[in-house]
């Protein structure tokens, strides 16, 4: 029921190694099923453009990090888990300040320079046996020219202008439509698309205009209780089989929700302890891959039929692995994830199968993808490039550049040279590529 309320080859491989990141013809297909291609081409959001931790236009970056990479500017902050966005060469970060309000702030993306900064009051407590993971704001604001919209920890959603910071609008869903604020506050990024808001909040998945903040429709509200009540996925969007929808994790479902009327077209119930089902969910072609905590990593192929047009998600595969927090990457049919028990593993999309499992690596990182290598960072500030390769684990360099940083990594391509963001706990920090 929707609420409507007014608001290769061995040669290959070792050519990878030396130049991994060399730049490919316009045209070129990343992998062989791109998920759906969004619009801004800018960091501008949770995953990057596309939501799936990929650059939308691949680009050359040296081989390593050793020698190839200097600080340009690094400015203190409050804490905050949101990762770092930036359009029109701006970069806009979040902190809890003083445990009673929330603050964005805009920098010179080039300088570090301060161009603004607005707060508000948002802060409150997690549960005692969540306190650890912190108790500050966590969701990653998303942009377009002229609007950065940011959800604090109190389902508290506000729009503010990019250039100047004024606010345009304020929507409290507690105090608007009688939500409960979600126990272990607000988690979900929000998603820009077409000149709309999608969110998911206390009172579920919810689309707002994105000029005025009417709320347009609601649906997917969950339970009542602290198992299953909020959201800690972030949607994203795919054309899948055929339609372009969003792709949503509940606490305890996956499922395709229409853009326009909120309808749910297809949900599939994913097992995960204490409802944390936490992942982005990954598309590929017509199928959406998924892995919960304690639960199993999942491949589901998305169809509809010809003739009663009925939606169906039809599991090809499940296996053990389990995924905790950290959002997969996909490269040329093969799935690199971060598991619950601090590994990372590759798996095939085709069948599943497990082609290699690392030794512990941390308990957390995000992840960009740029052709056929990854750049990591985990939540003990260690920055890797990684060789995307199916038959071993194989890390071309590691930096060691902050000391708690679980804010996703971001990329810019907006200054003269290409920036690398990390949001540590306590400070935002930018690291200039030099040329390869």
């Amino acid at each position: 029921m929707r609420l409507r309320v007014s608001r290769l080859s061995l040669a290959s491989r070792l050519l990878l190694a030396v130049f991994c990141f060399s730049l490919a013809p316009a045209g070129t297909p990343v992998h062989s099923a791109e998920p759906n291609r969004l619009e801004s081409s800018s960091w501008n959001q949770w995953r990057g453009p596309n939501r799936d931790g990929t650059l939308a236009q691949p680009t050359a970056w040296p081989d390593r990090l050793t020698g190839n990479i200097e600080k340009a500017w690094s400015v203190a902050l409050g804490p905050s888990y949101s990762g770092p966005v930036m359009v029109d060469g701006l970069v806009f970060t979040t902190e809890t300040v003083n445990k009673q309000f929330e603050r964005v702030t805009a920098y010179d993306i080039a300088t570090g320079d301060l161009r603004w900064e607005h707060q508000w009051d948002g802060s409150m407590s997690v549960p005692f046996f969540a306190a650890a993971n912190g108790d500050w704001i966590r969701a990653t604001p998303a942009c377009v020219p002229g609007y950065l919209v940011v959800l604090g920890m109190r389902d508290v959603l506000v729009c503010l202008d990019t250039e100047t910071g004024e606010e345009r609008w304020k929507t409290d869903f507690p105090a608007e439509t009688g939500s409960a604020l979600q126990p272990f506050g607000a988690a979900c990024s929000p998603l820009i698309h077409n000149g709309a808001v999608y969110v998911q909040v206390g009172a579920g998945l919810t689309k707002l205009s994105l000029e005025s903040g009417e709320v347009l429709w609601t649906v997917l509200s969950g339970g009542e209780d602290m198992m299953s009540r909020g959201a800690f996925s972030s949607p994203s969007i795919a054309t899948t089989a055929g339609q372009e929808q969003l792709l949503v994790q509940t606490r305890e479902e996956l499922c395709g929700v229409s853009l326009e009327s909120g309808d749910v077209l297809w949900r599939e119930t994913i097992e995960a302890f204490r409802g944390m089902n936490i992942l982005t969910p990954l598309a590929i072609g017509d199928s959406v891959f998924t892995a919960a905590h304690s639960g199993k990593s999942q491949l589901f192929d998305i169809q509809r039929g010809d003739s009663t047009k009925a939606w169906a998600a039809n599991e090809r595969w499940n296996q053990k692995t389990q995924g905790y927090m950290s959002s997969p990457v996909v490269v040329d049919d093969h799935v690199y994830l971060h598991l619950k028990n601090e590994r990372f593993t590759c798996l095939s999309v085709d069948d599943g199968s497990i082609q290699w499992t690392s030794a512990p690596v941390g308990k957390y990182w995000s992840m960009i993808r740029n052709k056929n290598c990854i750049l990591s960072l985990s939540a003990n500030g260690k920055l890797r490039l990684i060789d995307a390769n199916p038959d071993e684990f194989k890390v071309l360099d590691t930096q060691q550049l902050a000391e708690d940083s679980w804010a996703h990594l971001a990329v810019s391509s907006e200054a003269d040279q290409p920036l690398i963001l990390i949001r540590a706990l306590n400070s935002l920090t930018a690291y200039r590529w030099k040329n390869p």
